[in-house]
């Protein structure tokens, strides 16, 4: 072994022993008569020290003469420091240097390796080795690890045992585009790599295991955002002989045991609330639940009232941002930009100040009279010092647009803070929804997802109107997994098919495989899949999960440390058989 003891784990009972510590050279500061080594490797830092007239004098010159990132083998004695560093968890003790051997010599690093760094986020992601070594991302890797570990802790004790599923399946167009594989042996033909186990796991119910799990990768051609990547980890589960609520309460337990074991927060029981229930109260699926304001409609009270944009409007809708009346018409004109803005929509935003005299003051003072304005304050709960704001239009966009709306107001207010958790389950989701574009039904979730059984009989007269047996895991807003009961039965399945648009023959083409398996005995199953890269940055209170992954791709799903995805080679492209359209340059 190159080292005795880790860089941080010597304390003050470790006073005298001689140690040999190895790791990066974090900084070197030479005052003249004393020079002090902050050595760093994923543990800590411990000090090391020299002191002119007493240190070796080759050995001193041999320290002049490191650089930032060397990696080093230390040999010496631990001894009190005089000035102590609390923010150390090796603060009390530092090591009085005797010997040195340089283990590899380090080009200057691109960017500045400490907590503050100064590399911007593409040279950090080109050097990601580099920037792995600063604690920030070391601390979300070890989060994760940490995680993972509890994860399997618990689904161990609830008897899950995991299993792999294949990485090189079959393409189905149902959902996100896929990432294809060409296959060499089978010129012509493609394999996708997984957007999740869907189908195996289903197939592991019918082959008798029936607590599956696996943390898994799954891949997804999809535009980026701050909490999405090409691939991805999810907990994947699934388990037989179940109804909804099993399931509900199996995996409640889990993220109470996650967060009591790894956060040492104790999660509440989950409140449950209706698909329909969110997007009324709050026009989301996923509401962050750590603030109020609701929303409030308006239809009757605010309309009939000669205010053309109410009267034509489906839907006239506002939320109480409590104590906010004082707002200057500067605050409230940004207000108005916010929501015009093509990310939101609207086409403005009506206000109305209960003031603290007990008067209203609003943007539409020409229409409405202060007994109308105070008929709104009543439907709000709303006291003095309050502001209402209101939209209007489509109820389905308007709902929408108010949702950012609310969320932006929470975000200015202070209310939504990352270290409070607020969980619940969303419940009830449509099992189908219409695509306009191409003129048919889709699943919301996915094709196996069963329907409600008390709705089963609306698929072929209203399948607009039927309900999923399915249900999603919200935390702050954020949708952290979700899952459904399945459709076990194969007469219900093809019916299913039928509601989608597919043909007897296109169904048994994509689907065939996990059809001919429900005629062998399927049981009643369910499952759900959590983003785990996500789960890992809620705890750690981010919004991205780019920290959390090791090597993790950029906006344009490239990963420039690698400089990948590339050009293959035109040898290549013809053991595949795939045609060379251009001929690349150099060959």
């Amino acid at each position: 072994m190159l080292r005795t003891h880790t860089c941080g784990e010597l304390r003050i009972a470790d006073i005298n022993k001689e140690v040999v510590l190895s790791g990066w050279v974090q900084r070197i500061r030479d005052k003249g008569g004393l020079i002090w080594i902050d050595l760093r490797d994923r543990y800590g830092i411990t000090q090391l020290l020299l002191e002119e007239g007493r240190s070796d004098v080759q050995l001193i010159k041999q320290v002049r003469e490191l650089g930032r990132e060397f990696v080093v083998q230390a040999k010496g004695k631990v001894i009190e420091r005089v000035s102590k560093n609390p923010k150390l968890a090796t603060g009390d003790i530092e090591i009085d240097l005797q010997q040195l051997n340089v283990l590899n010599a380090s080009k200057i690093p691109p960017f500045t390796i400490e907590d503050e760094t100064d590399g911007g986020e593409e040279l950090r992601m080109k050097y990601r080795y580099l920037d792995l070594r600063r604690n920030p991302l070391k601390n979300s890797l070890m989060l994760r690890h940490r995680l993972s570990l509890e994860t399997r802790k618990y689904l161990d004790s609830q008897q899950f045992i995991e299993i792999e599923t294949p990485y090189l399946i079959k393409s189905t167009p149902e959902g996100a585009r896929d990432f294809v594989v060409p296959s060499r042996m089978n010129q012509g033909e493609f394999y996708a790599l997984p957007q999740s186990p869907q189908t195996f796991k289903q197939l592991l119910m019918v082959a008798g295991f029936d607590r599956y799990y696996q943390l898994v990768k799954c891949f997804r051609d999809e535009d980026l955002r701050a909490d999405r990547q090409p691939e991805f980890t999810q907990i994947d589960c699934e388990m037989a002989f179940v109804e909804q609520e099993d399931i509900l309460n199996t995996f409640e337990g889990m993220i109470k045991y996650l967060f009591k074991e790894v956060k040492g927060v104790e999660l509440p029981d989950l409140p449950r609330m209706s698909y329909a229930d969110a997007m009324k109260r709050y026009g989301s699926d996923k509401p962050d639940i750590r603030f109020g304001m609701e929303f409030v409609e308006l239809n009757d009270v605010a309309q009939g009232k000669g205010f053309k944009v109410f009267d034509e409007a489906e839907l006239v809708v506002g939320i109480n941002a409590t104590g906010c009346a004082a707002y200057t018409r500067k605050q409230l004109d940004k207000l108005t930009e916010f929501v015009k803005r093509p990310q939101v929509g609207a086409k403005g935003l009506v206000y109305v100040k209960y003031k603290e005299d007990g008067s209203f003051k609003s943007s539409v003072d020409k229409f409405f009279t202060q007994e109308m304005l105070k008929s709104w304050a009543e439907k709000f709960h709303a006291k003095a010092g309050d502001l209402l704001l209101v939209l209007s239009g489509e109820a389905e966009k308007v709902r929408i647009q108010l949702n950012e709306l609310r969320l932006e107001m929470g975000e200015r207010l202070g209310l939504r803070n990352p270290d409070n958790y607020k969980a619940l389950w969303v419940v009830d989701f449509p099992l189908l929804e219409w695509d306009e574009e191409s003129g048919r039904y889709h699943a919301m979730h996915h094709p196996f997802t069963s329907p409600k059984p008390e709705d089963a009989d609306m698929l072929e007269t209203d399948p607009g109107k039927v309900r999923a047996n399915a249900y999603d895991i919200v935390i702050n807003g954020v949708e952290i997994g979700g899952g459904s009961i399945r459709i076990h039965d194969r007469d219900l399945q093809r019916r299913m098919f039928r509601a989608l648009g597919f043909t007897e023959e296109r169904a048994q083409e994509q689907f065939g495989f996990l059809m001919n398996a429900f005629e062998y005995g399927a049981p009643p199953h369910g499952g759900i899949a959590l983003g785990f890269d996500r789960l890992a940055a809620m705890f750690a209170g981010k919004d991205s999960i780019r920290d959390f992954i090791a090597f993790p791709k950029n906006n344009a799903g490239r990963d420039v440390m690698i400089d990948s995805p590339s050009h293959i080679s035109n040898v290549q492209l013809d053991e595949l058989g795939l045609k060379v359209v251009d001929k690349i340059p150099g060959e």
